[in-house]
């Protein structure tokens, strides 16, 4: 049997762009080279992991220059943690990066005849904008290249922070994460603290065992905190202490609620939360309208940024009050209630039958009385039949998840043949594909990115479609 082919070592390259999914590009010859937790101007030594057919993926083992535009990545976990790996890069070049991911998709994957793009639209908080974290416990922390380095015999010390990415088993300890707002570092810290000093074991994910799983902290922008501590079995003297501490120690906690999942993975939508202090839910403002958030509510993360992408989609929109709205993958309700006031009827429609609930009951807040929700799967509810029963919409919202619409919901907006489709995507390539999938019918008016998710590469994006 043949030795395996020794990867090649690609000396004083230097990095010339960022690509679609976040990784810098290089380009050697005729191949184009991927390298992540790069930026333009950086010149390196590569050494290349994977040899495709049009292009290699590599990984960086020498510096030799330093991009000058390069910048100190404020968090100390930079480059070992799988979120904001943009730090190093500007915010102002980030947006710029955002921008070109953009329009590259609609040109190069939908074949789109672009209209001026809008400049995109930066979030005003680039640290601290998140309202929902989780983390996990570990019963071991993740060693980083360093300390495994410096050859000391080093302890098992447990963990409470995020997974490393591609390993769903190894989870790096959070000290610190300027993601979302105080208190969440507090009462991570406390909680780990709280845990080792009174013997509670971490759980271990590959055995499967151990008492403490996982927490998530939701806040809101007055000020409210949700916590959400899950376990992995019951232990009421034990779960009871901790939640009480949580309590004691943190007064804003204005949600106290815990989950026990005894299942293999950390899934959450098929367990029961249990609610033991406060209220039961969050409660959010948006333009004057009130959202309720309960533990389980998909809402958009960055809180102030959601406010400003419902405002663009009602802008293209462009409602005058007697139309007949569907808005797909609905959620929560929030862009069905946020247009509710500007037509005549909106319709919304959502797999998670918990969302629908809480759909309906924010339209009950806000004395909404003209939407209608319904939940199942996209494609099977959203059928020729629904629409004749339902009414030929005026105009539809959608806003997929990043794998964006099955062919079978594409046909059906074809065949309800809106005047206007607002496409809002978390995923310009996929929102791309799905475009050139209508542009026998449908022109591209206007698009208007929108960054949610500063320091990463996600970028949101708004098209407005016309029909031809």
């Amino acid at each position: 049997m043949g030795r395996k082919k020794e990867l090649p070592l690609l000396e004083k390259v230097m990095i010339t762009d960022i690509g679609a999914e976040g990784n810098a590009i290089a380009r050697i010859e005729n191949l184009v080279v991927f390298v992540p937790m790069l930026i333009p101007g950086d010149v390196v030594d590569i050494k290349v992991v994977k040899k495709r057919k049009k292009y290699l993926e590599g990984k960086v083992v020498k510096f030799h220059e330093y991009s000058s535009d390069r910048i100190a990545p404020r968090c100390s976990h930079f480059g070992i943690c799988g979120g904001c790996r943009w730090q190093h890069l500007p915010y102002t070049l980030q947006l710029k990066f955002k921008a070109k991911q953009v329009r590259d998709s609609l040109i190069r994957i939908g074949k789109v005849d672009m209209p001026e793009m809008n400049e995109i639209i930066g979030s005003d908080n680039e640290y601290y904008y998140r309202n929902k974290l989780e983390f996990t416990f570990s019963d071991r922390r993740w060693l980083t290249d360093e300390e495994v380095k410096t050859g000391l015999p080093l302890e098992k010390e447990p963990a409470l922070g995020f997974h490393i990415p591609g390993y769903f088993d190894k989870v790096l300890d959070i000290k610190e994460c300027h993601l979302q707002p105080d208190p969440s570092n507090y009462i991570r810290n406390s909680l780990r603290k709280y845990a080792i000093e009174n013997g509670l074991s971490f759980f271990d994910l590959k055995e499967q065992k151990g008492f403490l799983r996982n927490i998530i902290i939701r806040n809101s922008l007055d000020g409210s905190v949700m916590v959400i501590v899950i376990f992995f079995h019951e232990d009421e003297s034990a779960r009871k202490a901790l939640l009480d501490f949580l309590l004691k120690e943190f007064p804003q906690i204005t949600s106290l609620q815990y989950i026990i999942n005894t299942k293999k993975n950390d899934s959450l939508g098929d367990q029961e939360v249990i609610f033991y202090n406060g209220t039961d839910h969050l409660t959010e403002d948006m333009d004057g309208l009130k959202f309720r958030i309960g533990p389980k509510s998909f809402y958009q993360t960055n809180t102030r940024q959601g406010i400003t992408l419902y405002r663009v989609a009602k802008d293209f929109a462009g409602l005058t009050g007697g139309e007949l709205v569907y808005d797909l993958y609905t959620g929560t309700g929030t862009i069905a209630n946020y247009l509710a006031g500007s037509a005549a009827k909106v319709i919304g429609i959502e797999y998670v039958e918990e969302a629908v609930r809480d759909a309906r009951i924010n339209s009950e807040l806000n004395n909404i009385d003209n939407t209608l929700f319904f939940s199942g799967d996209m494609k099977d509810v959203l059928s020729d039949e629904f629409i004749l029963q339902n009414g030929r919409p005026d105009v539809i919202i959608t806003d997929p998840p990043r794998a964006g619409m099955h062919d079978d919901v594409i046909k059906a907006m074809l065949n309800a043949a809106p005047e206007k489709i607002v496409y809002v995507s978390c995923n310009p390539a996929t929102q791309a594909r799905d475009i050139q999938l209508m542009s026998d019918a449908y022109s591209v008016e206007r698009v208007q990115p929108v960054d949610m998710f500063p320091h990463t590469h996600h970028v949101e994006n708004v098209v407005l479609l016309k029909r031809k």
